[in-house]
């Protein structure tokens, strides 16, 4: 089973909205590594951690910052990728293969979507979680996952692909072998039960779930 927080100690703070609400927060705080997109850099260090790595084509970084961090500075300036890839990416390399990622959604939508998409890309190398201040974004590419909820907890549920099948268990609104041509298609359902399951035929899947009440 999923659980809804999984214990990856491994953050990738983008340089989107920072976080606010607590769960997001205390990850945060007790990381074992903080993989900070050049941008988000000066945010974090108001919060009261420093960087372990920052990563980045460095446009958004002060030149005072990057005098005070050039030891720990890795600018890959190719245009084809944002930010939050070339850390992820970094990661990987070195091993990190159990990624939270943090402040990736607000401020630009675009960014917000480009981000959220991204997702399932790169669970095909990592276990990768996306927490938002709302809840938590989970990819799957496994034919059949079970994920921990509660009665009540709101669940969405995305597709990259039209031919991707979903059938589901214990959710107020049951698929069987639906197709979502739209992405809004397979939001705003509902947990019925303290897990539900997702089984998918082929493809990829993104799964949300709100932080319990």
């Amino acid at each position: 089973m999923i659980p809804l927080l999984q214990n990856f100690r491994t953050v990738v703070l983008a340089n989107g909205a920072f976080p606010e609400h607590p769960l997001p927060l205390s990850v945060l705080r007790n990381a074992d590594r903080i993989i900070c997109c050049d941008g988000a850099t000066e945010h974090l260090l108001h919060f009261g951690r420093t960087p372990d790595f920052i990563v980045g084509d460095l446009d958004s970084i002060s030149a005072d910052l990057r005098l005070q961090f050039a030891d720990i500075l890795i600018q890959i300036a190719e245009q084809e990728t944002n930010d939050l890839t070339k850390s992820v990416h970094f990661c990987i390399a070195h091993g990190w293969r159990e990624l939270t990622i943090l402040g990736a959604t607000g401020k630009r939508e675009d960014h917000t979507i480009g981000n959220i998409s991204l997702l399932a890309d790169y669970a095909e190398k990592a276990a990768v979680q996306m927490l938002t201040d709302y809840g938590v974004f989970t990819p799957q590419l496994n034919p059949q996952a079970t994920y921990e909820s509660h009665a009540g907890q709101q669940v969405s549920l995305c597709a990259f692909d039209p031919t991707t099948l979903f059938t589901t268990k214990n959710l107020v609104y049951p698929l069987e072998n639906r197709a979502f041509t739209s992405w809004w298609q397979g939001t705003l359902n509902e947990a019925a039960a303290e897990n539900f399951m997702v089984e998918i035929n082929a493809g990829k899947a993104l799964i949300f779930r709100e932080y319990l009440h």
